[in-house]
């Protein structure tokens, strides 16, 4: 199994090849990929050979058939329906984003517990609580993203995955341990955002 950074530079060349290909570009090499995705022309066709993406020395490869194969390993050659659990202002901004269903990914359904966030015609809809198991089961829906306070993220997250959630984006400040055979993604923004700091300030200082 590739590990988390190789899944990323993936997702990164997927995204060059989308603009290669705008260009109008019917064939690429390491390189292209390379620069676009920040590494180098060995770490691409080392990633590549992990799931058996082979080119050609002089030919390079076919920008369309390139751009299948890793839609297909990412899981983007159908499209993938997720839930959001949470109506804060993250919640909601996902809920409203547009630009995820271009990558094949659809948010079916928000949730919270104030009824005053309800609004079961909305295009997705807000939906109770305690409507998460049904509309997971019906829908087999298998990805969730978290998005409530610290106090509630252990016990929701444990709903989601008794639900049939197995891959959760977590937006909780607080770190959750993923059980076999689930996985847990853990973001928090103020960490991040202190990471940024950190390396902006160690650049400022090298000067």
């Amino acid at each position: 199994m590739a590990n988390r950074s190789c899944v990323i530079r993936l997702s990164r060349y997927k995204n060059a090849l989308n603009r290669l290909k705008a260009l109008n570009f019917v064939r690429v090499f390491s390189d292209n990929l390379a620069d676009a995705a920040g590494v180098t022309a060995a770490q691409v066709r080392k990633d590549f050979s992990l799931f058996g993406i082979t080119g050609n020395r002089r030919g390079g490869y076919k920008v369309d058939e390139l751009s299948d194969q890793l839609n297909k390993i990412l899981g983007k050659d159908q499209l993938q329906e997720v839930v959001v659990i949470g109506m804060g202002n993250i919640g909601r901004a996902l809920l409203h984003y547009g630009g995820l269903e271009k990558s094949g990914i659809k948010i079916v359904a928000g949730f919270d517990i104030d009824p005053a966030k309800f609004d079961r015609e909305g295009q997705p809809p807000v939906l109770p609580l305690e409507d998460l198991v049904s509309v997971v089961t019906e829908r087999q829906v298998a990805l969730g993203v978290l998005a409530v306070p610290e106090y509630a993220a252990q016990q929701v997250s444990e709903l989601m995955l008794s639900a049939g959630v197995r891959g959760i984006l977590n937006f909780a400040p607080i770190c959750l341990k993923a059980p076999e055979g689930c996985v847990v993604n853990n973001i928090n923004l103020e960490s991040e955002l202190e990471n940024l700091i950190y390396f902006v300030n160690a650049a400022n200082n090298e000067k």
